[in-house]
């Protein structure tokens, strides 16, 4: 049998039971891709588990938890040319890892697929389908779908080369809402972010409550703003984390972690590009449109703090700028 182009990741830590579904699924699909599950130093019994039920399975096990690290080492790994990513919830449907790949074969300068997430037995939609496919960044010519700068990472495939090439997920973030970050930087160095709602991947997240992620997704939002983002903008975003941990605990410990971590994203701050953060930019703006006209609340950023007709006409000529400078239709 021929083999896939396509190799799975798995992070996963003190999981067994929803690994071993997920396993299930991945085996059973007709591409038969590679699997490797890398283990951020489980206590349960999982490396028992992967050794004893699925011994076609590959494991790296990990002396500590790296958080979303753990998908670089699965990614080095494996040498096929295309990696999906699932967690210890998410499988792919059957096909979607095939047109993936024909996908990376007809465009070379994609770097990574969203894909459409299906969620729980009802196979709802998950709302990010509906702003992805709605992203004001457009279609390019050199490329599928619709250009973002942002996925879920459960249902991403990447070019192995684009996604060593970007550097992968970052260390400083950990867990939660790390993708952005890496969108980003595959834009920088010039590699395709698209939606494909034609890609299928299913997510069946626990019931239970997590606890401490709102406040490492408020945390690493503040952080990727430094990282990447213009000096204004991170201290807009910083005061606004300020301003809601007068009231509201998740906020104080966010604040409190981005602290933390701000030396370290001083450190390794690399501005985007300026076509890239135009994209940015106007992503800001629409999603400050979008909590406007939803009432969802929420202080737009700072480069999204403009009114009148001299705002209107400087966002679509910087939409404009964007989109040809992504490869997007001006």
């Amino acid at each position: 049998m021929e083999r896939s182009p396509i190799g799975v990741v798995i992070a996963t830590r003190d999981r067994s039971a929803s690994l071993a579904v997920t396993l299930h699924h991945l085996l059973a699909l007709p591409e038969r891709p590679e699997i490797v599950v890398v283990d951020n130093a489980s206590t349960d019994d999982t490396r028992a588990l992967v050794a004893r039920e699925f011994p076609q399975v590959s494991v790296v096990a990990l002396p500590f938890n790296r958080g979303a690290v753990a998908r670089t080492h699965g990614v080095r790994a494996l040498r096929t040319p295309y990696v999906a990513f699932s967690d210890d919830d998410s499988w792919w449907a059957p096909g979607a890892l095939a047109e993936a790949a024909r996908l990376f074969d007809a465009h070379p300068r994609l770097g990574l697929v969203a894909a459409r997430t299906l969620v729980g037995p009802r196979n709802d939609p998950d709302p990010l389908n509906e702003v992805l496919a709605a992203s004001p960044l457009g279609p390019a010519v050199d490329l599928p779908g619709t250009q973002v700068l942002g996925f879920l990472a459960c249902a991403s495939v990447t070019r192995r080369t684009s996604y060593l090439d970007a550097g992968g997920f970052h260390p400083l973030l950990f867990f939660g809402a790390e993708e952005t970050l890496l969108a980003y930087d595959l834009a920088a160095r010039g590699w395709g972010v698209t939606h494909c709602p034609e890609i299928v991947a299913h997510h069946h997240p626990s019931p239970k409550p997590r606890p401490g992620r709102p406040a490492a997704q408020r945390r690493n939002e503040v952080l990727t703003a430094w990282l990447r983002r213009p000096l204004p903008h991170a201290l807009a975003r910083t005061r606004e984390l300020a301003a809601d941990a007068r009231r509201d605990p998740r906020a104080r410990r966010a604040l409190h972690e981005t602290l933390t971590r701000l030396p370290g994203a001083l450190r390794a701050r690399r501005p985007l590009p300026p076509h890239v953060e135009r994209a940015a930019r106007l992503l800001d703006t629409e999603a400050a449109a979008t909590r406007a006209h939803t009432g969802t609340g929420g202080t737009p950023p700072a480069d999204a703090e403009r009114t009148g007709d001299t705002a209107a006409t400087a966002d679509a000529a910087a939409g404009r700028r964007a989109r040809a400078h992504l490869g997007g239709t001006p």
